[in-house]
């Protein structure tokens, strides 16, 4: 159970994160939702939706409430991918990301909230630049699912 205790350690701590890659297929094109950033760093650029895991929530937990906070999308099926721990991903500190990868099957309408400024779909192949290190992960992702497809 979380406690309220105050934790004060002799080393430092990275902060873990849960970011999202969320497809759909449109007109028989793979799409990608990507939010527009709030707030710095990298303001006004594109990024997966995610943010920060809270100390008495799992990692699914966190990757479904930041999707649900920062898109409106909810009970998506998201699996678990792959995490991303190079040094400088983030600027502001050492961050470890989780992310996780769903496919939008519903009818659900996305909309910005939290510290998104905007939702937009985008062709795979029609991308902006990207936020952090997100391209590099889309670009496993669908390395991925690429090889997925194939297998089969």
């Amino acid at each position: 159970m979380y406690s309220s205790k105050k934790y004060c350690y002799d080393y430092p701590r990275p902060c873990v994160t849960t970011d999202m890659a969320i497809f759909r297929e449109n007109e028989g094109r793979m799409e990608i939702l990507l939010v527009k950033r709030k707030n710095e760093p990298y303001q006004g650029m594109w990024a997966f939706p995610g943010g920060f895991l809270n100390e008495d929530e799992t990692l699914e937990q966190c990757a479904a409430r930041e999707l649900e906070e920062e898109t409106a999308l909810k009970n998506l099926v998201l699996y678990q991918f792959k995490a991303f721990s190079d040094l400088h991903r983030d600027p502001r500190h050492r961050t470890i990301t989780v992310v996780f990868v769903g496919f939008l099957m519903s009818q659900q309408t996305d909309s910005a909230g939290d510290d998104a400024a905007k939702t937009q779909w985008f062709t795979i192949d029609d991308l902006p630049g990207l936020a952090f290190d997100h391209q590099q992960i889309l670009d496993e992702v669908l390395e991925d699912l690429s090889r997925i497809i194939l297998e089969k």
